[in-house]
């Protein structure tokens, strides 16, 4: 084990193989396309690579990326790899795995959040083993050495205002350093900036400004993200910045279109509270939603679209041929045409004691910022599709137990059957179907909720409720502008033209283009759209074609 070298300023890439063949093989590679810039460190056993990483850690050496082979004798990969994430948890890590270990290894992944699997051999390494590596430092170069003391949070853990504040940064990968109310440390610095328990949340940047419960808008602009546009016209408006929204930025302002993005609170949407995305092509070991989401705005950045957080849009209006976006402060942008992808939110739980609670141990969502408070407590999931599965398996890692609340009869009408097994597989998981959550009890934050399974109703002891129930696409602000069915989605397209009739007001000689709305020039794409498909893959999709019909609308202008 190669640790005896000076203090180095390069980031470590480390690989783990009980085969010292196969791990000078490795090294060899990797130090061929990466020694210059980074410092490789290989082991010959799980607990020979532990102790190195705790080296590393004392001597201040960031390890970006850790390539492990799934079968060692005492420690195989996926037990070394659980243990590293708490020594090393921003580096990046990969399996190496035999072609008759891939099923395992797969199914592992899940448990350690692995970020690729490598198959041996892996010749040639221009092919096999460097898009790979490349993948892991480049996304450990955009979120994994960030300073996590730059901005200061103090709270409490069962204020609702804190939860919002820490979850807005969270959402939007703005690194933080957490400190309660309650400890010796948050005392201290409440004194510090001149405020009381009674002003959290407080927010701290890094050149010592203290904001006082601070708006999403005043922590978005105290942390460096654009909440202005930069000019007042543009060719496309992308309104919300979930897959659908974050598609078309990528592919609008790829293709040379004026972009920006505007998004009430953070860009990837319900996808980007997901824990794991597993069935999205092109990711076979699966992907959070945070780091798509992290990639596709890097992505759209690139091409030159604006992203803008922490607008709240108003109203949407025509004025000739230019569409114009209403904000809440009173302020506006035109574009020539506009794309809505708003997406949908989850309805609320309708029962007793939830609205108080909300935020206070109750959270609509993954709320991840929430899994380490969870450590040992019991956590219920409501929901039956695959967004409260994913949670389900994902605060199994954290929680003592994880109860499933589904109200139908099955799992199998609403989530996908990977999921199902994956979910069986954990032991401390439970799935309790026909059953429904009639109210959540407790003093200042959830203790308890009554769980009504047929004509029984029993209470039982609770730590965090996260809901994910149903699809609300919240489309009041829209009302009078474009047609929306009586769920709120807005019908596109062919869906429009009603026994050989435009709709009401069409000004154009041409029927709505497919995802075009009741108004020329809008387009509307994902979730939010009538009778879409709510997938990851097709909002991207929709987001992609939108922007092929906004070039053919434009052309006609």
């Amino acid at each position: 084990m190669t640790t005896t070298e000076p203090r180095s300023t390069k980031p470590v890439l480390m690989t783990v193989d009980d085969d010292p063949g196969v791990s000078r093989s490795v090294a060899r590679d990797l130090r061929r396309r990466y020694g210059a810039d980074h410092r490789i460190v290989r082991a010959e056993s799980g607990r020979d690579a532990l102790d190195a990483l705790r080296e590393l850690t004392l001597r201040g050496e960031p390890v970006a990326a850790i390539l492990a082979d799934y079968r060692m004798p005492e420690m195989n990969g996926i037990e070394f790899l659980e243990q590293a994430m708490d020594i090393a948890p921003h580096a990046r890590r990969a399996l190496l795995t035999a072609y008759a270990d891939t099923d395992a290894a797969i199914q592992a992944i899940n448990v350690v959040d692995v970020d690729h699997y490598l198959l041996k051999p892996w010749d040639p390494p221009e092919e096999k083993l460097y898009p790979v590596v490349d993948a892991l430092v480049e996304t450990w170069r955009a979120v994994g050495v960030r300073p996590v003391d730059e901005i200061r949070v103090v709270g409490h853990r069962w204020s609702a205002e804190c939860f919002a504040a820490r979850d807005f940064l969270a959402r939007n990968a703005v690194p933080y350093r957490y400190y309660s109310v309650d400890e010796p440390e948050g005392a201290r610095l409440l004194e510090a900036a001149g405020a009381s328990p009674d002003d959290v949340p407080v927010l701290i940047t890094t050149d010592g400004t203290a904001l006082r419960a601070p708006t999403d808008a005043e922590i978005a602009a105290a942390v460096g993200l654009t909440t202005d546009p930069a000019t007042d016209f543009y060719d496309l408006v992308v309104i919300g910045g979930g897959p659908a929204g974050l598609g078309s930025a990528v592919y609008g302002a790829s293709e040379g279109l004026r972009t920006v993005l505007v998004e009430r609170q953070a860009t990837g949407g319900q996808a980007g509270q997901s824990s794991r995305i597993e069935n999205y092509l092109g990711f076979p070991d699966g992907v959070s939603g945070a780091q798509l989401t992290d990639r596709a705005r890097r992505q759209a950045a690139k091409f030159g679209a604006e992203v803008l957080t922490a607008r709240d849009v108003v109203g949407l209006e025509a004025r000739g041929s230019a569409r114009v976006v209403k904000f809440g402060d009173g302020s506006e942008i035109s574009a020539h045409s506009v794309v809505l992808a708003t997406g949908v939110s989850y309805r609320s739980l309708d029962a007793p004691g939830v609205a108080d609670l909300t935020g206070r141990g109750v959270f609509y969502g993954s709320a991840a910022t929430e899994a380490p408070a969870c450590r040992g407590e019991d956590v219920y999931i409501v929901g039956g599709a695959n967004s409260a599965g994913q949670a389900a398996v994902f605060f199994a890692k954290h929680a003592a137990t994880v109860t499933l609340v589904v109200r139908g009869p099955s799992l199998e009408a609403s989530m996908s059957s990977y999921l199902i097994k994956q979910i069986e597989a954990i032991d401390n998981i439970t799935v309790r179907t026909g059953c429904q959550v009639v109210e959540a009890s407790g003093d200042g934050h959830l203790q308890s909720v009554s769980l009504c399974e047929g004509d029984v109703t029993e209470s039982v002891k609770a730590g965090s409720m996260f809901v994910f129930i149903g699809a609300a696409p919240r489309t009041e602000w829209l009302d009078g502008f474009v047609r929306r069915d009586a769920r709120g989605f807005i019908p596109t397209g062919p869906d429009l033209v009603v026994d050989g009739q435009r709709p009401p007001g069409w000004t154009l000689d041409r029927d709505p283009y497919h995802l075009e709305a009741s108004v020329p020039g809008v387009f509307v794409a994902g979730d939010v759209r009538a009778d879409s498909v709510k997938r990851v893959a097709s909002a991207v999709g929709e987001g992609a074609m939108a922007v092929t019909l906004v070039h053919r609308y434009l052309a006609e202008q």
